[in-house]
């Protein structure tokens, strides 16, 4: 065959090709999304995630199914989405702990979470809480402390992220306190160990802390903002109980994986920016304790690589290793 008719057939190929591509794109979404959550049903990541699903999907026409995939730090869930095809129809709600503090605390891991992934949009930030049982002698940071120091044994903490991890850690340094840390896999894990006395203490976040609180079957020690929940007024701070520097949040961000084609990064970002600016979205977000984080994706991408090079720091200061 002539190389004229090669080549003419190889560009007829290639414009089919690029003309079923630019269609999916246009299309988009043409079935079902969705979000996978590297945390368990009930915490924090997970009550914000079905909420902007379900927005998502009424927005988009399509439904956004929810799916757990907790343990590994994260590990799991974000390779779950790294090794999904690139169409935008797979995303994951990545928080700090696998967005920043992973690279800090995982020896040889898996994903690199700002290669392989990019961001929709910022959705909120919230403070973590320090937690003890319900009938512990441990009800402020100073007893906490005191506890630490004076018992034969190491206390034991709880958490069920490196970011929760490195929190205690980051405060062990702070306090010249140590303890031994107990991993799980969900919030609602660690409060079932807190309400057996298997734990001395926890770091969680404050969504799936609070109604425990509320409800009497956990004790709040401190809050890690700058200042006090407005919702929980009566919980002091990490801060204004000796340790000034001690102020730390969480934080969820959609990602997709970077491969993900342009048009359809688009459409998806401009649909949670669209959510994040209505009242319902608002108000979500203050009625679980936290603040509104829209960051657009070039922003969400500079605070994720000023957050990574944060905890990288405070995992230098602790002492912590990669394991």
């Amino acid at each position: 065959m002539p190389n004229a008719i090669l080549l003419k057939l190889l560009a007829a190929a290639i414009a089919i090709a690029g003309g079923t591509g630019q269609a999916q794109v246009a299309s988009f979404p043409g079935k079902a999304l969705r979000i996978v959550v590297p945390t368990s049903p009930g915490s924090g990541s997970d009550i914000t995630a079905r909420y902007f699903g379900e927005q998502l999907g009424q927005l988009l026409g399509q439904t956004v199914v929810i799916e757990n995939k907790p343990g590994a730090n994260g590990v799991i869930a974000a390779m779950a989405v790294k090794q999904a095809p690139a169409d935008g129809y797979t995303l994951f709600l990545g928080t700090n702990t696998h967005m920043a503090v992973n690279p800090s605390v995982v020896k040889d891991i898996p994903y690199d979470g700002i290669k392989d992934f990019k961001p929709v949009s910022g959705l909120a930030r919230g403070m973590m809480i320090f937690l003890a049982p319900a009938g512990s002698k441990i009800g402020s940071v100073a007893e906490l402390v005191s506890a630490a120091k004076s018992s034969k044994q190491l206390l034991n903490v709880g958490n069920y992220t490196a970011g929760f991890r490195l929190s205690a850690e980051w405060f062990a340094s702070t306090s010249a306190t140590q303890h031994v840390n107990i991993m799980y896999k969900g919030a609602p894990e660690v409060f079932t160990a807190l309400m057996g006395n298997q734990l001395d203490w926890a770091v969680s976040d404050l969504i799936a802390a609070i109604p425990q609180v509320k409800a009497g079957k956990l004790r709040a020690i401190a809050v890690s903002g700058d200042k006090r929940h407005p919702d929980s007024p009566e919980i002091p701070t990490v801060r204004e109980s000796g340790f000034s520097d001690y102020v730390n949040y969480t934080w969820t961000s959609l990602y997709i994986r970077s491969e993900t084609p342009e048009a359809v990064t688009t459409r998806l970002v401009d649909s949670v920016q669209k959510i994040l600016a209505t009242p319902g979205a608002l108000q979500f977000i203050a009625k679980i304790g936290s603040d509104p984080m829209p960051l657009a994706p070039a922003d969400m991408r500079r605070f994720q690589i000023s957050e990574t090079e944060r905890f990288r720091r405070i995992a230098e200061g602790a002492g912590i290793k990669p394991e």
